[in-house]
């Protein structure tokens, strides 16, 4: 339990970053954030993927099918998403609706799950589900109040920046589910190895989506600034060719590859009911990297609201989950 709580953690922390390319790059479409980040997370695969041909030998077509649709939906969808949504909205709001995950997937994981992980009793549950929501309320009525007081705030582009976090969370309401799956249901594959098969299909996935950009931006007369010099040569990374590309270099390696085999690890250790509550590591770590960035403190409602996401958090580790006892069939007379 508590080396599954860590690995969660480490998930956590490494996710956290992902919210960091969209504020220190807002010029750049979210479109061409999520392939490039996903275009670095296949190339730091590859090499991976030779210390790891043996177990990787061993995934059948159905598990590479599998992966694909892992990898298109868990990640390029879901960070196409949260990167518009943290652009049009900023940090803390889209963060702070993504933090709404570890209820709604607590709640669709034990509905779902129960004969497979047992039943997490709903009135154990619920005072941890009550505290994570009281945390999330807090932190975004900080948010809105700060919103409101905002006169060159952009209500609608506000909205749609929390329309689009809030497909984010439909996205990653699927994703860790549909993958727990999987993972319990080959317990003897090597979760490293099945980051690693991820990272693998995304690859030309996100090569066609950046390549394909590229070629809409040309033909559209060049909306967004692709070319740029980098070392005396002319390279299709933007304006800012150096941030851009340690960006998403970084997040392609910690976030991507490291936090997901920290979270393969934590999937196979903890019922999914409780993993899905610790996703809350990745909204803290992610509300804290955007308050650095503010520079400045959160406000005292907010850290109420952290408080009370950790302590339901912590609550939730002390819920164990019940058998269902299943009917025994009757003899044939």
């Amino acid at each position: 339990m508590w080396i599954g709580l860590l690995f969660a953690l480490a998930a956590g922390l490494m996710w956290g970053l992902v919210f960091i390319a969209p504020l220190l790059l807002p010029e750049y479409p979210a479109a061409l954030l999520s392939f490039s980040r996903y275009l670095a997370f296949g190339l730091v695969a590859l090499p991976l993927a030779g210390f790891d041909r043996n177990r990787l030998a061993q995934l059948s077509r159905g598990d590479w099918i599998e992966a694909a649709k892992l990898s298109a939906v868990g990640n390029l969808l879901y960070y196409l998403c949260l990167a518009a949504a943290i652009q049009r909205a900023g940090g803390p709001l889209p963060t702070m609706i993504i933090g709404t995950l570890p209820v709604i997937i607590a709640i669709s994981s034990n509905l779902r799950d129960a004969r497979r992980d047992g039943r997490l009793p709903w009135l154990a549950l619920l005072p941890s589900l009550a505290l994570i929501g009281a945390g999330i309320a807090c932190v975004n009525h900080v948010e809105i109040e700060h919103l409101r007081a905002d006169q060159q705030a952009d209500l609608p582009r506000y909205a749609l920046g929390a329309l689009l976090a809030f497909g984010a969370v439909a996205c990653w309401t699927w994703y860790p589910l549909r993958n727990a799956d999987w993972l319990r249901a080959h317990a003897d594959r090597s979760p490293t190895a099945w980051a690693t098969a991820q990272g693998l299909v995304t690859l030309p996935m996100a090569l066609a989506g950046f390549l394909g950009f590229w070629l809409w931006n040309t033909w559209i007369d060049g909306a967004f600034p692709m070319m740029s010099n980098l070392g005396g040569l002319s390279l299709p990374f933007g304006p800012s060719p150096g941030l851009f590309l340690g960006l998403m270099f970084a997040i392609g390696l910690f976030s991507s590859w490291l936090g997901t085999l920290c979270w393969n690890e934590a999937s196979q250790r903890l019922p999914t009911a409780l993993s899905g509550q610790l996703i809350v590591f990745e909204t803290l770590a992610a509300l804290g990297y955007a308050f650095v960035l503010r520079q400045q403190l959160p406000a005292p409602l907010t850290l109420v609201g952290v408080l009370l996401l950790v302590a339901g958090v912590l609550w939730a580790l002390r819920v164990k989950p019940e058998p269902i006892a299943v009917d025994a069939p009757r003899p044939v007379v």
